[in-house]
């Protein structure tokens, strides 16, 4: 598939990243995933659209550049994962500490995210940040391995396979630069909507807590317990008899 010229105008870094893609092919993807999943802030995403963008020239195959995105991937999250094993949930508790979560808002995430860590580790691919961090918290948490494996292939193929074929087949129409902006804007949303939904209760406890009481109204009467009222039936059924 030819691309029109005015789409093969890219950014000067887009234009290096696509340099050495010509230059030493899938190894430039494969080592960008692995190195991003692993843990490393590197562009995988921007690398593999690249990838799929050029393989719409001829210069690489487009199963090709999905293979090496996947393999990449799911190496790389293997990694995460076995750091997060290793150091075990002490890991979780010292980050959340730095970034001022208390071990009681932790371990309410880790429940939730065992609760859903299948969805999670597969669905998490395509959400910026959360693709990182899925694999060291499945480890963290004791996600059984096996399952972590199949959600993170399933996750990676599917990732790649989007990715690739959006560039290959909508590089022909889109300039790749609005591509990637389009891309990196949608994964940051679905970011914030996750990072959203985790914090709201804790944002409304918070706002229970220090929200004053309004004097104006009244407070709710306190309900009786069991105990009390059973007490006052027999006391009141002990007084019956004594008169009688």
């Amino acid at each position: 598939m030819l691309l029109p010229p005015g789409l093969l105008e890219l950014s000067p870094g887009l234009e290096t990243l696509r340099d050495w893609l010509v230059r030493w092919g899938y190894g430039v993807i494969f080592g960008a995933m692995l190195l991003e999943n692993a843990g490393l802030p590197l562009p995988g995403e921007t690398v593999t659209l690249l990838g799929g963008f050029v393989a719409g020239s001829g210069q690489l195959h487009p199963l090709g550049v999905m293979a090496a995105a996947a393999s990449g991937a799911v190496l790389g999250d293997n990694i995460g994962y076995w750091v997060g094993r290793r150091a075990g949930w002490g890991l979780i508790l010292r980050v959340g500490g730095w970034l001022g979560q208390s071990p009681a808002d932790l371990d309410k995430l880790r429940e939730r995210f065992l609760r859903h860590a299948g969805k999670s580790v597969l669905l998490g691919r395509f959400v910026a940040v959360l693709r990182v961090i899925a694999g060291p918290m499945a480890g963290a948490v004791g996600m059984p391995y096996g399952r972590f494996f199949l959600c993170n292939l399933v996750g990676a193929l599917l990732w790649s396979s989007t990715m690739v074929s959006l560039a290959w087949l909508g590089g022909r129409w889109i300039p790749l630069d609005r591509m990637v902006e389009g891309v990196v804007q949608f994964g940051l949303g679905a970011l914030a909507v996750v990072a959203t939904l985790l914090l709201l209760p804790r944002l409304f406890s918070l706002l229970e807590r220090f929200t004053p009481a309004d004097p104006s109204i009244p407070p709710l009467p306190r309900p009786a317990s069991v105990a009390s009222i059973n007490s006052g039936l027999l006391k009141s059924r002990s007084e019956h008899d004594s008169a009688d």
